[in-house]
């Protein structure tokens, strides 16, 4: 099927389930500006799942890349997210220049919140890291982009590695440097990034945490220790308050 017809069709349905009440409630869910048409998960998934059926055996990498630079194109964000979704079936596909396709959108602001670049990033970009680790330095680098999507990116894209313990030395040369970040959704992210890497070696996600303690915006601090038990975060969340002269 070819991609521009396919593009019009998505919209379609997606706009033929378009519930403009429920539009500006998830609206203002978010901080940022985000417009929405109105459809939950399971609508998009839904027509996720009946594409890949349609387009799964004609296909390649090259036909989904250009549907999501298609959907992406678009305000909505339901669009924005289908055609993620579809792109990301081709993940075993996917070549190592993708990475910097994905850096395009980010900093172009194509993935334009939080949840955009958790659903995307963290499945896409953690399959290259471990399918091509030569990428690793480069989204290493990431983390001191002027874009906060792009950096909220360098840490996310680790998620799935850190939670089966590798990668664990760039997990936490990331986290060092978005620390100064002034951004509570980089804190959120960097806090969740640690505690997925704690979860395979917790004694080196305290060693670090004390090391760094009062560098650590608590908002990350507080997400990191989530599994730790009471007593220990208690102590840790003391031992790392900043002093004041």
């Amino acid at each position: 099927m070819e991609v521009a017809d396919l593009v019009r069709e998505s919209i379609s349905a997606l706009e033929s389930l378009a519930d403009p009440k429920r539009a500006a409630g998830q609206r203002r869910y978010f901080k940022e500006q985000v417009e929405f048409l109105g459809l939950t998960s399971p609508q998009v998934r839904a027509i996720d799942a009946e594409i890949w059926e349609r387009v799964r055996k004609t296909w390649g990498f090259s036909d989904a890349f250009a549907y999501a630079e298609a959907m992406l194109s678009r305000e909505f964000h339901e669009i924005r997210s289908l055609g993620l979704l579809v792109v990301l079936r081709f993940r075993k596909d996917f070549p190592p220049s993708f990475l910097d396709h994905v850096r395009g959108w980010l900093a172009a602001n194509r993935l334009d919140n939080w949840a955009l670049v958790d659903v995307f990033c963290v499945d896409a970009l953690g399959f290259l890291l471990e399918n091509h680790p030569e990428l690793i330095a480069k989204i290493k680098t990431w983390s001191g982009d002027p874009n906060r999507w792009v950096k909220r990116a360098s840490a996310v894209s680790f998620i799935n590695p850190a939670r089966r313990g590798r990668c664990l030395d760039a997990v936490y040369d990331v986290a060092v440097k978005l620390f100064p970040v002034q951004d509570d959704l980089i804190h959120k992210a960097t806090g969740w990034l640690l505690r997925e890497a704690g979860k395979t070696d917790r004694p080196r996600l305290r060693s670090f945490l004390l090391k760094y303690g009062p560098e650590i915006p608590r908002t990350a601090l507080r997400y990191a220790i989530e599994h730790f038990p009471e007593a220990e975060r208690k102590t840790i969340l003391s031992r790392t308050k900043a002093v004041n002269p």
